[in-house]
């Protein structure tokens, strides 16, 4: 069993792995851990950190394990013990394993990467680790500019990771049986197209901090281009991904459609870094849909990609879906909507089941603006799509614009009120009550972008902006939503950063800066004084690059050659639109070699496919229902469950078991089941009770079996019965429960003495205060036997928690208990109602 003093922490699920989906392996030659830099909740919803788990744990001699950052509170009991950070599968310390690969998602995760590395005892920077410490490495969107963190890290991958992940791992393979050193380790890797190795390049400075020269000090290697996975069609995807046992961000089966936007926004760093567009055909994804939902008993469906309304056979692939898995209740979502994209159909569709959230992003709210970004949309086609929603019976839309952008005045400011009025006003139209969130962030430039050039507008100027559109849009019962002006700082200067700001970042974690990301946790005096220790001004960041200045990543091939970047800036000066190349007008922007690297569209795989098979509907009413009774347990990690995340469990458990579950009716149908009560965290149960609703033709043994063959370690159902369809609920016949609780060794008393004398008095009154509630009871009443054995006490009781009787008996604080093992044994329930 875990640690129990994660019991003294916010969510213990975050800490005990064992999940369902978990990959396990013994002795593996290699033993590569996956780390996320955000907390568990962030990192689950990852979908390229499950892609590589699963392709790297395919390989026999590998092991791919998963660490996160821990929250304040975890970190706070490691520092205190002196635990080091930990893999969840195998709980191999960081500092021992071959691999540690960081995922570069978003710059405010930097100073989480560091804390990781010192909460495992790794030297921060690649220079003071020799040959015994793991090799670190990262990937992702912010290794297209990793300079920020280059003194941290030995290698940095470039582009699509499925294919290079398994070659570095094979070269560190090699190199480990062949017992060479580090410097000959990254001199192989720098032979993997995509890899690029900080240390082999070094960085000179005017005086004015501009950068006069990138010299690289290995020969032939003088840049780094990218990665590319060409065909996604045959590329590795996961279907029996690692299943939380708490609620995650997107907790959903998250199907990647395509890859890569050839819209070409300007400010858009994904739409440069991920092309081509590669899409997967229509068959593979329902293929792939299937595999998952049976493996992991989601009840959403999130199709993926960077403009999922371009998906040219999403409406058919869309129906197929709904025709398939409507009927169970399967939900279908996007991230978000390019507008326009919306047609009738599609909306009929989606609605289908439940109306998931609907996200447009005009990004702008004026003409000229977004013509000068090539969003290439308009007012009209905006309101068009808003009056479909509306129409279709959405209550909400989200509109999500974007302040800053390069020629910005305050009439497109305005231009973003009168926008968001005009959409809510369609509602109205449409005779409905609609609601819109208008969502703003700040526009940060970003590398490899035809913008990487020009100035982010400064902190007061957003404050400014930001004040009056909070006013305008309340004025006009419009929602709003900001994205905090401190943050936008932050995340600029990193996102154009070089080599220098490495420090700012030390003396940043040195003074607790963590989750930047979380606006709770951000301390922007912190970060103030982080810059000023380290001599270093912010706003050089922020500014304006001349065009022939050498940016800190020039040496990093995107494969969006910088000519055609510059002649994207110079068209946006003149408004004028880029056609998206999917349209079949090239602009020569340089990354296909038009034989492998191209785009891959599956709209000729939109032909007519069979109907799929429905997955009939098991909660009608009208049907013939049994009501089944579980008894089962909760034993080892599993104590550290909260009741909703137990909750959680059985609602997928039972769609990956396949047992015809009723469901409740209304919006948001619920599967029926009733538990008996709550187990206390921390509390092991050889006597937890469920009832579920499931249709007739089902057997209590075989939905035992079914369920105990996909319950994850330490849930067991150990009887199944049916029980009356009219008995009264479980709660209301439980007359007192059984317990034996353990006392640590730390704890002298003589049990038998103290439970004599509590037994022999009259009464003990007792109060409880949960919250601004005081329940009052007499804890000598409600024992009904208490049986004293070593270390040990066994009791019954109708009411109250073992450990108020146990602090009873021996006259010790409940707190000073928490070391207490505790196990509930069993339920006595009324002798006059058949269970």
């Amino acid at each position: 069993m875990k640690d129990k003093t994660l019991l003294k922490t916010e969510k213990p699920a975050r800490y005990m792995g064992g999940e369902v989906g978990i990959i396990r392996k013994s002795s593996p030659e290699i033993r590569f851990a996956l780390a996320f830099p955000d907390v568990y909740e962030i990192g689950m919803s990852h979908l390229g950190f499950q892609i590589l788990y699963s392709i790297l744990n395919r390989l026999e001699w590998l092991a791919a394990e998963r660490v996160y950052t821990p929250w304040p509170d975890r970190e706070a009991q490691m520092n205190e013990s002196g635990v080091s950070l930990a893999t969840l599968e195998s709980g191999s310390l960081l500092s021992e394993v071959d691999i540690l690969g960081f995922t570069l998602q978003h710059e405010l995760s930097y100073t989480n990467i560091l804390q990781m590395l010192r909460l495992s005892g790794i030297p921060l920077r690649a220079e003071d680790r020799d040959d015994s410490w793991p090799l670190v490495i990262a990937g992702g969107p912010c290794a297209y500019n990793p300079e920020p963190l280059a003194d941290f890290f030995d290698a940095f991958l470039i582009g699509d990771g499925e294919e290079a992940v398994v070659e570095i791992a094979g070269i560190c393979r090699e190199h480990k049986k062949a017992g060479l050193g580090r410097h000959d380790l990254l001199e192989k890797l720098a032979t993997v197209r995509g890899v690029y190795i900080p240390s082999f390049f070094n960085t000179e400075y005017h005086d004015d901090g501009r950068i006069s020269k990138i010299s690289p000090l290995k020969k032939g290697y003088s840049s780094v281009r990218r990665r590319f996975v060409a065909d996604l069609e045959s590329a590795p995807y996961p279907t029996s991904p690692v299943i939380p046992f708490l609620k995650t961000v997107h907790d959903r089966v998250s199907m990647e459609i395509g890859r890569g936007c050839t819209r070409g926004c300007r400010f858009c760093q994904a739409g440069y870094i991920y092309r081509p567009v590669r899409e997967r055909s229509p068959e593979k994804i329902l293929e792939t849909v299937e595999a998952t939902l049976k493996h992991t008993g989601y009840d959403e469906i999130s199709l993926l990609s960077l403009a999922t309304g371009d998906y040219g056979c999403l409406t058919p692939l869309l129906k197929d879906l709904m025709s398939k898995y409507a009927e169970s209740r399967v939900a279908v979502s996007f991230p978000s909507l390019r507008v326009g994209s919306l047609s009738d159909e599609l909306m009929e569709e989606v609605k289908k089941v439940r109306k998931t959230g609907l996200t447009l992003a005009p990004e702008a709210g004026s003409e000229r603006l977004r013509k000068i970004i090539n969003k290439g949309i308009t007012e009209e086609a905006l309101l068009k799509d808003a009056n479909a929603a509306f129409s279709a019976g959405w209550r909400l839309i989200k509109l999500y614009f974007m302040i800053g952008l390069p020629t910005e005045t305050m009439d497109d400011i305005i231009e973003i009120i009168e926008l968001s009025r005009r959409v809510k006003y369609e509602g109205k139209l449409c005779g409905k009550m609609g609601e819109v969130n208008v969502s703003v962030s700040s526009f940060v430039p970003k590398a490899h972008t035809p913008f990487q050039w020009v100035e982010q507008i400064s902190y007061e100027e957003i404050l400014t902006k930001q004040e009056f559109l909070r006013n305008e849009l309340k004025r006009r019962k419009l929602n709003f939503k900001w994205h905090d002006a401190p943050l936008s700082v932050i995340e600029g200067v990193f996102a154009r950063g070089d080599r220098k700001l490495g420090k700012v970042l030390v003396e940043a974690v040195n003074l607790g800066c963590r989750f930047d990301s979380w606006g709770d946790h951000f301390s922007f005096s912190a970060w103030q004084k982080a810059f000023s220790k380290a001599g270093i001004d912010p706003r050089f960041y922020l500014r304006k690059r001349e065009t022939d200045e050498i940016l800190p990543w020039d040496h990093l091939d995107s494969g969006v050659s910088k000519e055609f970047l510059l002649a994207e800036l110079n068209k946006s000066l003149h408004s004028e639109y880029t056609q998206d190349c999917r349209e079949g007008t090239c602009h020569g922007c340089g990354v296909c070699d038009f034989k492998e690297i191209r785009n891959r569209l599956a709209d000729g795989s939109c032909r007519k496919m069979p109907a799929p098979e429905q997955i009939p509907d098991s909660s009608s009413n009208a049907e013939e229902s049994l009501r089944v009774r579980l008894r089962y347990s909760k034993t080892g990690p599993m104590i550290f469950l909260s009741h909703l995340e137990l909750i959680t469990l059985f609602t997928r458990a039972v769609k990956r078991a396949e047992i015809p579950v009723k469901y409740s009716l209304g919006f948001h149908p619920h599967p029926k089941f009733s538990f008996a009560t709550a187990l206390s965290v921390g509390v092991e149960s050889v006597a937890e009770y469920l009832d579920i609703e499931v249709s007739a033709e089902s057997g209590p043994e075989s939905i035992k079996e079914r369920l105990n063959a996909t319950l994850p370690e330490g849930i067991a159902v150990i009887d199944a019965w049916i029980t009356p369809a009219k008995s009264p609920s479980l709660s209301t016949i439980m007359e007192r429960v059984r317990y034996r609780v353990y006392l640590p060794e730390s704890i002298n008393c003589n049990l038998e003495l103290l439970s004599a004398a509590f037994l022999s008095a009259d009464s003990h009154p007792f109060k409880r205060v949960k919250k601004s509630c005081i329940q009052e009871y007499d804890l000598r009443h409600e024992l009904q036997s208490l049986t004293p054995a070593g270390r040990t006490l066994e009791m019954e009781i109708s009411r109250g928690k073992p450990l108020e009787f146990v602090s009873a008996i021996t006259g010790i604080p409940i707190q000073d208990l928490a070391d207490c093992r505790i196990e509930k044994l069993e339920v006595i329930f009324n002798d006059s109602v058949s269970i």
